[in-house]
């Protein structure tokens, strides 16, 4: 099933790059959009959404973190199911979890990179799952799988436990190790009631965690071989003192982890406080507890007795007949017959010593011929496993086999052995094989926003590889960001796939806005992200149309502004209606060719003229002017009454 991770989960959470993977699921980057904090988003596989028992193991997690509160165990904040429908058309939900975002490395990648750490180091990280673990035990949680992987250390140095996917409470009676027939947990360390398929209690995860200290003193733990292998080793075969394989480590740790180790759980710590306190002790060199002395020198010296009454008895005088008095046996033999028994003696000792010569050497001849043989074991690195195999197997080795993904090993091929090749080992030992599954699981992570040399290094740690990087026009990112991914974002992948990206060149094509509304203008901008400037002036095209713009059409950067300039029309003027007169000479030649005595009045124009008036035009406010004036004047000349002269008397 090729199901994808939605960008957003319960309409709040960001789905970010993936930062670790597991057997039921993975972990993402997250942000959790309400409160503004980074979170680490827990989402079950794709391959096990339709699986019930996973299902109910990742809901039984959110369930079991919800009532503990503690700064060494890593916070359950919400969860939830985001539904989504496959592209057949069938709904499916995909449960999540929103942890506490922890800043740091598991102690798995921590001891990747170092093999093993200081005693005091190793101490110490242990020191911090025993707190974690001594509160979750008095809350009644059992957290059934601690191990490396499940161990935080934060950039400061704080120990964080999460993954509580398969804890229990310790009322349930039905918490045992088995389900149909599976081993819950890591078989690495699991203890013995949990491969046996007992119910557990604390002092399981007490176990557990002296694996863990085992791993960390001396870089490997403290079984090795397949599942079926260690949960027998775990049951039946008695771990190596932690000095055989670093002989840095002290006695006090020895005893510690023999301790921690006991198959029977009745015979180990009984809290994790206890536990913790002797770590503590040996840190500072002070004294650890009597009960883990007692259980390295049953180590030491097995089935040993130290009471006075096994050590012999000493000789008792033997008393004489006569009258009471008591002297040592002294036999009062002659003399003559004291120097036969000291001869026969001396024969019968060198008879004994001779026979007791050849007792040993018969014994010594059969043991040698009884050891198994010492022979070479072949290097059979990236061979198939088959033919390893039947190869190790031909020659009198017990073989084992683990898996593990790799992306520069094809799938069946032996990654490596445990011993080494080309060495002297006996012959029926067990040899442990290491095959290859090919690249492991992933999705492509979201890259979107990033810039490319940060897109590199996350593909990187996702194990996946950059492709083609071909740089495009687009408004949604700045010049450098990445625009998509072929595959897209959260497709399924295995590692060493190839990413191809799209980048953003920056730049975006301007278009010719001229002619355009300037609503038509504006949208188009927006849609670019490009910003608006507008100006207007008065023009003859239609109100309202874009006539001029800067920059011209072309290439511009995403996020620019364009000026545009937006077309207005002329403001509207009233038409204006003038009566002219004629000029003053024409007046006075008029009145003296219409009056015949030299007197009366002159009527005006019959038909006036008239003409429109356009103020813009400064040929027409001239005319205009000289036409008033002339009016003026004919009002002056013709309107006012003149006086008669009085009749000359003759």
């Amino acid at each position: 099933m090729n199901s994808r991770i939605p960008q957003l989960l319960g309409g709040r959470y960001e789905v970010g790059e993936l930062i670790g993977r597991g057997g039921m699921a993975e972990v993402h980057h997250g942000y959790d959009t309400r409160l503004g904090r980074d979170v680490a988003l827990k989402i079950l596989r794709s391959d096990h959404l339709r699986d019930a028992t996973f299902l109910g193991r990742f809901r039984r997690e959110a369930q079991s973190v919800a009532g503990l509160s503690d700064p060494a165990i890593v916070a359950v904040y919400d969860s939830g199911e985001e539904r989504q429908r496959e592209s057949g058309g069938a709904e499916v939900a995909i449960p999540y979890i929103v942890m506490e975002f922890v800043d740091g490395l598991t102690l798995r990648q921590v001891l990747s990179e170092r093999g093993t750490l200081s005693a005091n180091e190793a101490a110490r990280i242990t020191e911090g799952v025993l707190g974690a673990l001594d509160y979750s035990h008095k809350k009644g949680m059992v957290h059934r799988d601690i191990k490396p992987a499940n161990v935080m250390i934060t950039g400061d140095g704080a120990i964080k436990v999460m993954d509580f996917g398969i804890a229990r409470a310790m009322a349930d009676a039905q918490a045992t190790m088995t389900q149909t027939s599976s081993v819950l947990g890591t078989a690495q360390y699991i203890s013995p009631e949990q491969a046996e398929g007992q119910t557990v209690d604390s002092r399981s995860d007490l176990y557990s965690a002296g694996c863990l200290l085992f791993e960390l003193l001396t870089g490997r733990t403290p079984f090795v071989g397949e599942p079926v292998s260690l949960t027998y080793q775990h049951v039946t075969k008695p771990p190596p003192l932690p000095s055989s394989l670093n002989p840095a480590v002290p006695d006090a740790l020895d005893a510690i982890v023999v301790h921690a180790l006991a198959k029977n759980r009745d015979d180990r710590y009984q809290d994790a406080s206890a536990f913790r306190a002797d770590l503590q002790a040996a840190r500072l060199g002070m004294p650890i507890s009597a009960a883990a002395r007692r259980s390295l020198a049953r180590v030491d010296s097995p089935g040993e007795e130290t009471t006075a009454d096994a050590r012999g008895a000493t000789a008792q005088p033997i008393a004489a007949p006569g009258v009471g008095e008591q002297h040592t046996s002294t036999l009062d033999i002659p003399r003559d017959l004291e120097r036969p028994r000291s001869r026969r003696g001396l024969f019968v000792a060198l008879t004994l010593l001779v026979a007791a010569l050849a007792v040993l050497g018969v014994v010594g001849k059969m043991y040698l011929d009884s050891r198994p043989a010492r022979v070479s074991l072949p290097a059979v690195v990236d061979e198939p496993y088959e033919s390893a195999k039947a190869r190790l197997e031909l020659m009198g080795f017990d073989v084992a086999k683990t898996t593990e993904a790799s992306r520069t090993v094809a799938e069946n091929l032996v990654v490596r052995q445990d011993p080494a090749g080309n060495t002297e080992q006996r012959e029926g030992s067990l040899v442990t094989l290491t095959i290859s599954t090919g690249p492991a699981a992933t999705r492509v992570p979201n890259l979107t926003g990033k810039s490319l040399s940060t897109a590199q290094k996350i593909l990187s740690d996702a194990g996946l590889n950059l492709g083609r990087v071909e740089r495009i026009d687009s408004r949604l990112q700045k010049s450098g960001r990445v625009v998509s991914s072929e595959p897209a974002a959260f497709a399924d992948a295995h590692e060493g796939d190839t990413v191809d990206l799209t980048i953003a060149s920056g730049r975006i094509d301007l278009p010719d806005l001229v002619g355009k509304t300037e609503d038509q203008a504006r949208d188009l901008l927006n849609s670019l992200g490009l910003f608006v400037s507008r100006t207007s002036e008065i023009s003859d095209e239609s109100e309202g149309t874009v006539i001029r713009q800067e920059p011209l059409p072309g290439k511009i950067e995403v996020g620019a502004t364009v000026s545009i300039v937006v077309a207005r029309s002329r403001p509207v003027t009233e038409t204006t209606t003038i009566t002219t007169t004629p000029s003053t000479s024409e007046s006075s030649s008029s009145d003296s060719s219409s009056s015949s005595d030299g007197g009366g009045l002159t009527s005006p124009p019959a038909t006036p003229r008239t003409q429109p008036s356009d103020a813009t035009h400064p040929a027409v406010i001239a005319s205009g002017a000289g036409l008033v004036s002339g009016g003026l004047a004919w009002v002056l000349l013709v309107g006012i009454p003149r006086r008669r002269r009085p009749a000359r008397r003759h």
